[in-house]
């Protein structure tokens, strides 16, 4: 069972350093913001706006969104882009094989994307918030757009009027695993055209669209916690109380 143990170890050790070891981008933090009704009010809009043209949640319903202090004549003016009705789901009327034609695959469902998306790097949500912010211009791509989390993505840029346009410079450095031979890294980001934000708008923008994944991936997690500290409260002193209780029972048993 010890030897067992040890290498079960020694095999975890050597999958963390291979990860560690693959370089890549490393992930941004993202803001947490699940808490704040604002920032998720205009997550919904942005993902309504810019999104749900082309990515279905087909788990999640319109009328759900009332949870986060929007009401039904509110989703019914602003929101309802692909349905008439408030209590459908959030589905695309783009046909699954033109998609295909057009994106060489199908968008996914967005869903369970923030909790589908967690890696070694960081959560769902940091993955998304870096995502989302390194889009860049790539001619030699049929969209005309690459990504530095996801290289060679079919999605387009869909932000880029928001953020605007820039170009990523790449530069030849020694390979870690093979000082003999160089490779391309990414260097830093260089600006095209700016878009209608600031960048650090922009950043927030996409926090607010990445907190709303999240929050739509369970929309019931922070009455969840909510819940679940009253519980654990509560099984602290009873937990107290059974103990004075059987002390005082077996007092006088000797």
């Amino acid at each position: 069972m010890k030897k067992l143990i040890l290498t079960l170890i020694a095999a975890l050790g050597i999958v963390t350093s291979a990860h560690a070891a693959e370089g890549g981008l490393a992930w941004d933090k993202a803001p947490n913001r699940t808490t704040d009704l604002a920032a998720l009010q205009n997550g919904a809009k942005l993902f309504v706006n810019y999104c749900l043209s082309c990515h279905s949640a087909a788990f999640m319903r319109f009328n759900r969104l009332t949870d986060l202090g929007i009401s039904e004549q509110q989703i019914k003016d602003n929101l309802l882009f692909t349905t008439d009705k408030i209590g459908e789901t959030m589905r695309v009327n783009m046909d699954p094989r033109q998609a295909k034609e057009w994106f060489g695959t199908v968008p996914p469902d967005l869903t369970l994307v923030a909790r589908s998306r967690a890696g070694h790097g960081g959560t769902g949500a940091d993955y998304l918030y870096t995502y989302l912010r390194t889009f860049y211009r790539d001619d030699t791509k049929a969209t005309g757009w690459n990504n530095l989390v996801f290289p060679s993505v079919a999605m387009p840029h869909v932000l880029w009027q928001l953020q605007g346009q820039q170009r990523a410079v790449f530069v030849d450095r020694p390979d870690p695993h093979d000082p003999k031979k160089m490779t391309q890294a990414f260097d830093r980001f260089e600006a095209i055209s700016p878009g209608t934000l600031s960048k650090t708008e922009y950043d927030a923008a996409v926090a607010d669209l990445v907190a709303y994944l999240q929050w739509m991936g369970e929309p019931a997690q922070n009455q969840r916690v909510r819940i679940g500290v009253w519980v654990l409260l509560f099984l602290g002193l009873f937990t107290l109380i059974a103990w004075r209780l059987n002390a005082a029972y077996w007092k006088d048993v000797k």
